[in-house]
């Protein structure tokens, strides 16, 4: 099984990522798909006249502000349109894909953040009304049950707490748990660069491989939400991952790129 993550960046070739998914299938792989929909949620939310805020954690990691609104927002364009339009893609390749949620079936399930902290001017700022969580759970046996009866998942956040509520989540950390619950061996991470780049924007500075127990040391160069990759990478390794591939998907067959060594190969 092949666990393969897409960007939400507006450049993503969703088209060629469909096509090879296709190809994989019909040699036999079994493929999940997680995907993001960060621009499309960015241009909602502006739209709505309520505008996505990043917030910085005192560790240096960004994440997205997410208030009751915001959720309202994120469901729009996480599962109301990115998820559906990726469905429909795969159809017309010929995938039987079908699009969940990580509150459907509670497929993504984990603990609510009583509070946050920001870091705003120099200074630690207590944040305590954001619906923001940490996946802990994954419904494997309902995930199992569609790939054996032919269906390809494709997911996406929010999650549900185990109070029941909708709480945003990080995908990267969420992929991570379900590779030790899937027992994933290979995970592809496709996005607006061509792999992990030790100089921000400098395409030629491409990083072709890591060592998984030199990941920590590879933070110093992950800009914006690399440092997410990175802590996710650093978690789906520990529970049992054997290869990542960080790699470009913009470009044409981007995911036999990525297995062909195209891009960044963690392992």
């Amino acid at each position: 099984m092949i666990l393969i993550k897409i960007g939400g960046g507006k450049k993503i070739n969703l088209d060629a990522i469909c096509s090879d998914i296709k190809t994989l299938i019909d040699k036999g792989e079994q493929i999940v798909l997680v995907h993001g929909a960060s621009t499309i949620r960015d241009e909602i939310a502006t739209s709505l006249n309520h505008p996505t805020k990043t917030i910085i954690s005192p560790s240096g990691v960004s994440s997205v502000y997410t208030d009751a609104k915001s959720i309202d927002i994120f469901l729009m364009a996480y599962v109301g349109l990115v998820n559906k339009r990726l469905v429909e893609k795969l159809q017309q390749h010929g995938v039987n894909a079908i699009g969940l949620s990580g509150i459907d079936g509670r497929l993504w399930q984990g603990k609510r953040k009583k509070v946050v902290y920001s870091q705003i001017e120099g200074k630690t700022k207590l944040i305590s009304d954001s619906m923001t969580g940490k996946v802990e759970k994954i419904n494997s046996p309902l995930i199992s049950i569609l790939i054996e009866n032919g269906y390809t998942p494709v997911l996406c956040p929010p999650a549900i707490s185990d109070e029941n509520e909708i709480i945003n989540t990080d995908n990267d950390w969420a992929t991570g748990v379900m590779v030790g619950a899937l027992h994933i061996e290979k995970m592809i991470v496709l996005f607006e660069a061509p792999g992990m780049l030790k100089t921000f924007g400098d395409e030629k500075s491409l990083v072709k491989t890591i060592k998984k127990d030199e990941l920590d040391s590879y933070i110093q160069y992950a800009q914006g939400r690399m440092k997410k990759k990175v802590i996710g990478a650093r978690e789906a390794f520990r529970l049992g991952l054997k290869a990542m591939y960080w790699a470009d998907g913009r470009i044409e067959n981007p995911v036999i790129n990525a297995l062909e060594g195209g891009g960044t190969i963690i392992s």
